[in-house]
């Protein structure tokens, strides 16, 4: 075997005993915080792919529809926004509907601001659930601390002096295994939660500032806008 391939398929070896001898050692509340990391890990990855589907590219978009509005062609700007359904294209086709219905310069804004309020929800999601998730992360693993040190303390309390040392070191590693996981999986539930965040508010921000230069650009050239 390959020198390389046996280090690794040990070191694999190793790891996964590591993880089963923690779990084996912290008890029934490691399992509790494994159902938190299981759900965190697939709302990750749910919105993961969530902002992948919904995200376009701004400038391309913007040059392209800001192009047809200049031209007063509205029609095959919508057509463009229909065939790239995404929260931003979405807002943007909001307008350009009632630009072309020929309505007020106020309505093509509250069509606008509905939208924006209709798809940033689709945006949103599930995500506040992460900072959720790495709460009970943190306070599961605090539980599982206080039932590694109560049974730990009873133990020795019973125990014999010739045990006492090894009742007290079963304890701390349960208590230890469940602060450690704990505070694993609620470090990554918060990180994720605080890209996603960075993520939700730029999105929100390219919504509204492409709005409000769609509505300065469709009062500019209201006069082009073919029937």
């Amino acid at each position: 075997m390959n020198p390389t391939v046996a280090a690794t398929a040990v070191a694999t070896g190793d790891n996964m005993n590591m993880i089963q001898r923690a779990f084996a050692e912290g008890g029934f509340v490691m399992y509790i915080i494994a159902v938190i990391a299981v759900l965190a890990i697939f709302l990750i990855i749910e919105r993961m792919m969530k902002f992948k589907n919904l995200s376009v590219d701004k400038k391309e978009f913007t040059d392209q529809v800001f192009r047809m509005v200049v031209a007063g062609d509205l029609r095959q700007a919508i057509s463009y926004c229909d065939a790239r359904p995404a929260p931003l294209t979405n807002v943007v086709k909001s307008g350009l509907v009632q630009a072309m219905n020929k309505r007020p310069d106020e309505e093509v804004q509250v069509a606008m601001d509905a939208a924006v309020m209709r798809e940033m929800p689709k945006v949103e999601g599930w995500t506040s659930f992460l900072a959720v998730f790495g709460n009970i992360a943190v306070l599961a693993g605090l539980l599982g601390t206080i039932i590694g040190m109560i049974g730990s303390f009873r133990a020795v309390a019973a125990a014999d002096p010739a045990t006492k040392a090894l009742e007290l070191s079963k304890g701390i590693s349960h208590a230890l295994n469940c602060t450690a996981f704990g505070l694993f999986v609620a470090i990554v539930s918060i990180v994720a939660y605080g890209l996603f965040q960075h993520k939700i508010q730029k999105t929100e921000n390219e919504v509204i500032e492409t709005s409000m230069s769609l509505l300065n650009l469709v009062v500019a050239n209201r006069e082009k806008i073919k029937e």
